[in-house]
């Protein structure tokens, strides 16, 4: 067992434990950033002038009537930016537009002493435009050929070949929904100038470095005269890695020019309408098959739906390619990338950052062509299964390691959730019932854990202990709810071999740890687990050096565990406090910076080649669903889910992942439907689902009536510490299950062998569409009182596009 991943006598990790805010968080009393205003004094708040129309040139912008409403303080505009007018990394997000390129692009902001001033002030703000040409659909910009960044193409085998070898092909095309993230949590920033005129940035943001890094250059500022702390978020998911950016240089700005703390915070619909979203996605594929059902090759286009500006839509589109193979082997693959650019907000990383996308479209394609190929759903994707000891590799060239796992969490999804018993109990529920259908479906996930980008792939930490045996963890990692901190906690009282209680964890903050990576990618707990582990051990070598003087023995026979040093084989001890107390006396270092890099990873952008993630994570999940004919309705009434999580640092928060995970994916792919106005009217452009009243989100209504999830034992992970995998982004694509098992309902109003075509989101008005076109084919194969014979059957494509 590797050092990173080896365990000592009673381990903190591992315990299942409840959140470390937890008590906070039901009492009311956690602060988040806006909770902060209130204990500021003198705040100033600021409002945005948000445009009405999608796409036009800024001709004349006349801020003197919002000066003139009482309470306003300032107008902020342009001219008005010491440094850089740009808020995104690829410089192509100015702050300040001089062309409005969404509906409710904010092109000034107003200041005033009220939020309600500030309103009125951006409501009298005049904004004068030369309306332009807009692109809202993916299908425009194809269209149009609207593209920007980067085209990668991955290629694996002969494609040609491929399909020439391949007994069944079929070919088709594939559009998907993009997703809000809707946390609970607006965006928000406060910000001040301290007497040094420092700028100090309080952040609701998953990546404090960046942050700091853009109010600096649009500032004029160098990184060390800004400091961005962020105590906890109210939710992220990805919609806090990068759009925070602006809004806290707003603020900065603000503090900067009048010398009082600023206060953003937008409310519901400004965060809808000014935030980016998850990439709705386009794909046209065609795909070959061997007699037996086993996929020979794979030619598909992906086209990510941008927005008006790139921010991540590149590494999003780079790791929708990677996880497009999924759980499958596909020897022959020529898989292109493209982003759309359109007239809506900048979409950006949302939980699986593309992943989802990448392995929507494989499932999606297995669970349309399965009855054409006469096979059962769940019998194609096992044998398309990646297999052990066969030297297979994904279509960009890396390994699989641990490809047992994918056929174990499967086989024990089957085993626990009897399915083989169920499937027989559905088939005779649906015989005898016409007009309510149910069915069961397994899909399995494979997910590759690391950034994109290799430099991405580090952490610091800061570990200080105080003379009376405390000890307080600074990390660069941010939490908002998944329960890093916890994990961070556990994993610094395991290392010192201390109770709990002794470990506090102070707020990230860029003055503590420098040149952090985001909270992303699910990499939190590994980065900053191995930064704070190593940090505790350069601690702990320290100490063990003190205990051996003390109790007369080599360092190498000392251990800490639960708070007392010992000497193995001796009964001679010392407490953790004297412990402690006696390396100050002896003038020994209590405090140490850790760091941790990720090894063996390699990446070549531009032939897309290499092994970018550190291990992959596995899980499979079961879905029972019911559905009623008559209106699509359907209820979910069971879920089995078995998830590989290593060997979890805190079981109890892990499978809280793991359910929320899986609930906001069956949110993306069934419920929330996402809406644009895209005639050519007046507010073409506009985002219609604009609210919790028109945007579905998952609620108790929608949770499974039985909901098993257990996490898979015995599977420790010798690159990680202590033996852990991430869990925060994979249980999402658990949900597939949920839209494939509602496909087979659909089908089962019909003959056997059909083909059913699902909208994502699968609505219960898709889902009835979906029964109608079952109907329909059902029809047909009455007319003349015969079906088409197998070939006809599994070469028919007509059915298979999907506007």
């Amino acid at each position: 067992m590797s050092h990173l991943s080896e365990r000592p006598e009673k381990p903190v990790v591992g315990v299942s434990m409840p959140h470390e805010s937890a008590v906070l968080h039901v009492t009311g009393t956690a602060l988040y950033t806006d909770d902060l205003v209130y204990r500021t004094k003198d705040t100033l708040h600021a409002y945005p002038v948000q445009v009405m129309k999608t796409r036009g040139r800024i001709t004349a912008l006349r801020t003197e009537p919002a000066l003139a409403v009482p309470g306003v303080v300032r107008v902020l505009t342009v001219a008005d930016v010491p440094g850089v007018n740009d808020a995104g990394m690829k410089h192509d997000e100015p702050l300040f537009p001089d062309e409005v390129m969404f509906h409710g692009h904010a092109v000034a902001w107003v200041l005033g002493e009220t939020l309600e001033a500030a309103r009125l002030g951006a409501a009298a703000v005049e904004v004068d435009l030369d309306e332009l040409p807009s692109v809202i659909t993916l299908k425009e910009a194809i269209a149009a050929e609207s593209f920007h960044g980067a085209r990668p193409v991955m290629v694996t085998g002969d494609v040609d070949a491929g399909f020439a070898d391949s007994t069944h092909v079929f070919s088709g095309e594939f559009q998907f929904s993009d997703q809000e993230h809707f946390y609970l949590e607006t965006h928000a920033a406060l910000a001040y100038i301290d007497e040094a005129e420092q700028v100090f940035i309080q952040s609701s943001t998953q990546h404090p470095s960046e942050t700091q890094e853009i109010v600096a250059h649009v500032l004029g500022l160098h990184s060390h005269e800004v400091t961005v702390q962020c105590l906890r978020m109210g939710g992220g998911f990805g919609g806090k890695e990068m759009q925070p950016h602006g809004f806290a240089a707003i603020a900065a700005l603000g503090a900067k020019l009048t010398g009082r703390p600023v206060r953003v915070r937008l409310n519901r619909t400004q965060d809808l309408t000014m935030s980016g979203k998850r990439h709705g996605f386009h794909a046209d594929w065609k795909i070959g098959f061997d007699a037996d059902g086993r996929i020979q090759a794979l030619d598909a286009t992906l086209t990510a739906d941008g927005g008006w500006s790139l921010d991540l839509s590149e590494p999003v589109c780079a790791r929708a390619l990677c996880h497009i193979d999924n759980t499958y082997w596909i020897p022959n693959a020529r898989v292109a990338g493209r982003i759309a650019k359109t007239n809506k907000v900048s979409n950006t990383a949302f939980r699986g950052f593309g992943g989802p996308q990448g392995m929507l479209v494989i499932e999606d394609i297995l669970g349309r062509v399965a009855p054409l190929l006469g096979l059962d759903a769940m019998e194609l994707r096992k044998r398309n299964f990646y297999q052990p000891g066969l030297g297979q590799a994904t279509p960009y060239g890396q390994p699989v390691p641990q490809a047992e796992r994918i056929a174990a969490v499967w086989q024990q999804v089957e085993n626990d959730g009897g399915i083989a018993d169920r499937k027989r109990e559905i088939a005779a529920f649906n015989a005898a019932h016409p007009h309510t259908k149910r069915a069961l479906a397994i899909t399995g996930i494979k997910f590759g854990i690391s950034f994109n980008l290799t430099a991405f792939n580090q952490a610091g930490a800061l570990v200080l202990i105080y003379k009376d045996g405390s000890v307080l963890i600074n990390h660069g990692g941010t939490e908002m709810g998944q329960g890093l901190h916890t994990k961070m906690l556990q994993v610094a009282a395991t290392t010192l071999g201390i109770p709990l209680h002794k470990v506090r964890l102070a707020p990230t903050r860029t003055d503590k740890v420098p040149n952090t990576s985001a909270t992303a990618a699910s990499s939190g707990a590994d980065l900053n687990g191995g930064a704070v582990k190593n940090a505790c051990e350069q601690l702990r070598a320290r100490l063990l050096q003190v205990a051996a003087s003390r109790l007369g023995s080599n360092a190498s026979d000392v251990r800490i565990v639960d708070g007392v040093a010992r000497t193995l084989g001796s009964d001679q001890e010392l407490a953790w406090d004297d412990l402690v107390h006696t390396a100050y006396f002896q003038r020994v270092q209590l405090s140490a910076s850790g760091y941790y890099r990720t090894e063996g990873l390699h990446w070549d952008a531009k032939s897309f080649r290499g092994s970018p993630f550190k291990y992959f994570s596995y899980g499979a999940a079961a879905a029972e669903v019911e559905v009623d004919g008559f209106t699509g309705a359907y209820r979910i009434r069971r879920v089995d889910i078995v998830h590989d999580v290593g060997d979890s640092l805190s079981p109890m928060i892990d499978i809280g992942q793991v359910e929320g995970g899986f609930v906001q994916g069956a949110g993306w792919l069934t419920l929330e439907d996402m809406r644009w106005d895209t005639s050519d009217g007046p507010n073409r452009g506009r985002l219609l689902t604009q609210a919790a009243s028109t945007y579905k989100l998952p609620s108790f209504s929608e949770m499974p009536e039985e909901f098993n999830v257990t996490l898979m034992e015995n599977a420790t992970e010798e690159g990680a510490v202590y033996g852990s995998k991430a869990v925060g982004e994979p249980p999402l694509m658990l949900a597939f299950c949920v839209r494939e098992a509602l496909r087979q309902a659909a089908a089962s109003f019909g003959p056997a062998g059909v083909s059913v075509e699902l909208a994502a989101p699968a609505t219960p008005e898709a889902v009835f569409w979906a029964i109608e076109s079952v109907r329909e084919k059902a029809d047909v194969r009455s007319g003349d009182g015969q079906a088409p014979d197998d070939s006809e059957i599994r070469t028919d494509t007509s059915a298979l596009s999907n506007a």
